[in-house]
């Protein structure tokens, strides 16, 4: 039997996630054997002692030395030693109490533990309750839509994390990367939801135009503030681990790529649905007036997610506009802060392309849909009523 286009894009989606998840295992085992006798382990804290930690104004440092029950497999009930090292950042470091669920990480030797150390407080169990959450919010809501764009959403997960991830790591061109995987994710993600269909395609090619031309102004505006890429997280400690050779500035910008790319799908695929859903009420529809009702779903879209990403960077970086205001820092210097320039850059650019995604898309599902569609009555019945087909 022959299959359907949206059952063939379907296994497609399927099969990249598969992909993607091999890819992701295989980062992981690699990452295992690359540790050697260094294993991770979970455990319930007994005791404490804090007679080592100093406290430094609001943070600590020193060696909080603890007694912890292991429960993995092969260690399950064995008591170890671990210290847990405090470095007076409060962004990082943890001080344990007994009964607390951790992570360690334990050094073996000859099949017995030689040393232990504490790393965080164990959070996985809670996180995918959180993760569960969301797949049956999503399942229960869009049904077999949901269940494909969960697909996408782990699919996704697993090749930025086991393929692009360590591909820019190993010094791999971050921007031309980044575009072949955004393109590859974007028809995945489109075709796997939306299915082989012209909507489908209009919004594919609107997000593709829209990261064009996000790259452009990334480009060119980014050269112009002078943004070099050291203003992102942790990147100064890659640079310390010896990591020299990454352009730091390039994948800064693809970071801003990325985060747009998102929301560009979002639009696109938003404005497309709706051109298509005018189409089947309304077959009878002039190209130009279905562009035009495009356009405006493009602005009610436009105008409450400009404001979107506006409150998202800004409730990242909340603690650090509340340090503004409480020393009352000019304006002029806000402005020309480099890490403020950095967020003011990538908000601005990421809006600037979500502003050409909605017109692009429009004219593109114009094109696309108003061929689409065209009444017929069915062979041998004339006297039946006109039906709408999409061909």
């Amino acid at each position: 039997m022959r299959q359907t286009p949206i059952k063939s894009i379907t296994k497609v989606g399927l099969l990249i996630f598969a992909i993607g998840i091999l890819v992701f295992w295989g980062h992981g085992h690699l990452t295992k054997e690359r540790h050697g006798n260094t294993r991770e382990v979970t455990g319930m804290v007994l005791t404490v002692d804090n007679s080592d930690v100093i406290r430094v104004g609001a943070g600590m440092v020193g060696v909080q030395r603890t007694v912890v029950m292991l429960d993995s497999s092969l260690w399950k009930g064995q008591k170890v030693e671990a210290n847990n090292l405090l470095n007076g950042q409060l962004e990082i470091d943890e001080l344990y109490r007994p009964g607390d669920k951790i992570l360690l990480a334990i050094q073996v030797t000859q099949g017995a533990i030689s040393d232990a150390k504490t790393i965080n407080t164990y959070r996985q169990n809670w996180e995918l309750v959180l993760f569960l959450l969301f797949a049956f919010g999503l399942l229960l809501y869009a049904g077999v839509i949901g269940f494909k764009a969960l697909i996408s959403f782990v699919g996704t997960l697993a090749l930025l994390w086991g393929g692009y991830i360590p591909a820019l790591l190993s010094g791999v061109s971050p921007l031309p990367l980044s575009l072949a995987i955004l393109v590859l994710l974007s028809m995945v993600i489109i075709f796997t939801v939306a299915g082989f269909s012209r909507q489908a395609v209009a919004a594919f090619l609107g997000t593709v135009c829209g990261m064009a031309v996000t790259l452009t102004l990334t480009l060119y505006f980014g050269h112009h503030l002078k943004l070099y890429g050291m203003t992102a997280p942790f990147s100064t400690i890659l640079l310390v681990q010896g990591a020299y050779g990454l352009n730091f500035q390039h994948i800064f910008y693809s970071a801003v790529l990325l985060g747009a790319s998102g929301a560009a799908m979002d639009i696109a695929m938003d404005v497309s649905a709706s051109m298509n859903e005018v189409k089947k009420k309304r077959p009878d529809i002039g190209m130009i007036e279905l562009i035009q009702s495009g356009v405006t779903v493009g602005r009610m879209v436009i105008g409450t997610m400009a404001t979107t990403l506006l409150l998202a960077y800004s409730g990242g970086y909340l603690t650090m506009l509340m340090l503004f205001v409480s020393q009352n820092t000019s304006i002029a210097r806000i402005l020309n802060m480099k890490l403020v320039a950095a967020e003011i850059f990538r908000i601005l650019i990421g809006s600037i392309g979500l502003l050409m995604v909605a017109p692009i898309t429009a004219g593109i599902a114009g094109l696309l849909l108003h061929g689409a569609w065209r009444l017929r009555r069915p062979q041998g019945d004339p006297s039946s009523s006109l039906q709408l087909t999409d061909e």
